[in-house]
């Protein structure tokens, strides 16, 4: 029988499993939906226990399914996660001492301005490829250190551990027997350096963290360990941060290669090989994956809220039911009638990097309602898109003749479509649009030695569609000024 490999796939909104073969077909899948919590304006957390709890019972509920065959069949688990959310917790009881800070979190902005004197950005930049923001995980984990009480004293007596969710779900897997990440997650921190891979003592003494926090750094493929709690052994042979996996599982192992994720937020990364480019135009630095020891970089954009969005438009305002009601009322007007909604409810990534910017929509007649604000929604994604391949090609990247994309939001032909208009590039969205469960579950079949090579994870890629610019130039340029327009009336700074 095929092999059989499971991927945990633990992002912002939800928490799923998935069991692919060696094809990278889907054989089953289940899913939990996450709780978001808001404490204060700008705020936003998660319960670690609840996505520990939450990624247990999916993997229990896909390991029964009939076609799976039973956990005697699964060869390797792979794990992927939302990235830089921090967690902190006991190393002897497990337990988080707080809640974990999510992403999009913005309650350290006030202390990132306070470090961002031009020789400490400078020396970020440099080492990491990233840029003083709440959006990475240092400045998080020094409030939860300077704010949980004890919780800075302890760390100094090694009695507590750090890690993203990918670390603190290998530490429950393997009952804390591994306190391990990978090196795309902890590229993710500003506390990595990226040339070097290794964590870097003058970044832990600009954020005040102890290194006795810290996880050992591994490969996105190789062992991490092996889990006994679903009735057999299995070895856990892969992990990479989401934007990293899911570039695996669409296959962008070229330089030049690009993918554009549409998720909770909506993330391009564009392979570079061997080369580390240093963005001149606030995009990001990073570690793509390692394997064998040898790393493959990327540039990337991040943006903080593409299906956050609609989720907003769904649960906040109450505007729609559900999220496949975009794409009819969006075909119902010919446009938003000058209308844009900029969806800056946690600030603004790249290329802005705006963390006191505040969500507005603009442009309201009496002649707008639903159908127009949705349809704004929806195109604020694409404007965002091309504000990250513009910034790209200014960085001196070529422009691609294709964009892959994938995530809960590309099955919306209607986006696509306005998505290739946008940008004047063709969009190719997969067969397999759950690529970053994909992406983690090739990474294990690497470390369990299911593929041999990248070569062969490629040729699973196949087309599900293409969809070609039709939008007249002209028209293109006007849609995209009147954007930006709107975002420089949300910048905290003009």
């Amino acid at each position: 029988m095929s092999p059989l490999l499971l991927a945990i796939d633990q992002g912002t909104t939800s928490t799923r499993a998935m069991v692919f073969d060696a094809a990278g077909r889907a054989i089953a899948r289940a899913q939990e939906e996450l709780p978001q919590f808001f404490p204060q304006p700008g705020w936003v957390e998660h319960d670690p226990n609840i996505i520990w709890q939450h990624a247990l019972e999916v993997c229990r509920a896909v390991l029964a399914r009939p076609e799976v065959g039973g956990v005697g069949r699964i060869t390797a688990i792979g794990i992927t996660n939302q990235r830089e959310t921090t967690v902190l917790w006991d190393r002897t009881s497990g337990a988080p001492l707080a809640p974990a800070i999510v992403w999009q979190d913005r309650r350290t902005a006030a202390r990132c301005a306070e470090l961002s004197s031009p020789a400490s950005a400078a020396l970020v930049a440099e080492r990491t490829g990233l840029v003083i923001d709440p959006y990475f995980s240092a400045t998080k984990l020094a409030w939860l250190l300077d704010t949980v009480p004890g919780a800075r004293d302890r760390a100094e007596r090694g009695e507590l551990a750090f890690g993203t969710i990918d670390c603190f779900l290998l530490w429950r897997l393997t009952e804390g027997h591994v306190h391990a990440t990978d090196a795309s997650n902890a590229a993710r921190t500003l506390l990595f350096d990226i040339r070097r891979q290794q964590w870097d003592d003058e970044l832990l003494a600009l954020f005040d963290i102890p290194a006795s926090l810290l996880p050992e750094v591994f490969d996105n493929a190789g062992y991490f360990g092996e889990t006994t709690l679903f009735g057999r052994a299995i070895p856990i042979t892969g992990m990479a941060g989401d934007q990293q996996a899911a570039t695996v599982g669409q296959a962008c192992f070229s330089p030049g290669d690009i993918k554009s994720t549409y998720g909770t937020g909506c993330f391009v990364v564009q392979n570079t090989g061997g080369e580390l480019i240093a963005s001149r135009h606030k995009l990001l630095s990073t570690v793509c994956y390692r394997l064998d020891g040898q790393t493959t970089y990327a540039i990337e954009g991040s943006i903080f809220v593409a299906g956050a969005a609609v989720q907003w438009l769904r649960d906040a305002i109450k505007l729609i039911n559900n999220a496949g009601d975009t794409e009819a009322l969006a075909r119902e007007v010919p446009d938003t009638g000058g209308v844009y909604l900029v969806p800056a409810f946690t600030g603004l990534g790249a290329p802005y990097w705006d963390p006191l910017a505040r969500g507005a929509i603009l442009g309201l007649t009496r002649d707008s309602g639903i159908r127009e604000i949705v349809r704004a929604a929806l195109e604020s994604v694409c404007y965002q898109t091309r504000d990250l391949l513009d910034a790209m090609q200014a960085d001196g990247a070529p422009k691609p003749a294709a964009l892959r994309v994938d995530g809960g939001m590309v099955g919306n032909d209607w986006l696509m479509q306005f998505l290739a208009d946008m940008l004047a590039v063709s969009i190719e969205r997969p067969e397999v649009t759950e690529t970053t469960a994909l992406g983690a579950a090739y990474l294990a079949g690497l470390g369990a030695g299911v593929f041999d090579s990248l070569d062969e994870v490629a040729n699973n890629w196949q087309l599900n569609r293409r969809f070609t610019p039709q939008m007249e130039e002209d028209k293109r340029d006007a849609l995209y000024a009147g954007w930006r327009a709107a975002v420089r009336r949300t910048l905290s700074h003009e």
